[in-house]
């Protein structure tokens, strides 16, 4: 059950390689299987729903991405209590998300369906 404000995801980067070169290591090395969303984008579900995008342009580190029930109440709560956005609410592939940053300088995303 998804729960508002709770770690419901984690999305890292494959631009180091290939998206295909790293969902065969992680293939290989720990028996994960993938769902293509396009030729950029691989989504897990292995414990903790994940995926790997190859064509992010953010520094290289994981992606938190927490989970909301109403995604324009959640900005404004990030906004009210001093996060900074780093990219407003878009649509994708599944729901509606937005980036932020802590501040402590991490990067965050909170989506809804």
């Amino acid at each position: 059950m998804k729960q508002d404000g709770k770690l419901d995801y984690l999305e890292m980067q494959a631009g180091g390689g290939t998206l295909d070169t790293v969902k065969s290591f992680y293939s290989a090395a720990f028996g994960w299987t993938f769902t293509d969303y396009g030729p950029s984008y691989a989504a897990y579900a292995e414990g903790l729903d994940g995926g790997f995008d190859a064509s992010a342009n953010r520094e290289t580190k994981p992606l938190p991405v927490l989970y909301s029930e109403d995604i324009e109440r959640s900005l404004a709560a990030v906004t009210d209590a001093g996060g900074e956005i780093v990219k407003p609410i878009f649509s994708f592939p599944g729901g509606r998300r937005f980036h932020f940053r802590d501040p402590a300088g991490n990067e965050l995303a909170v989506w809804s369906e």
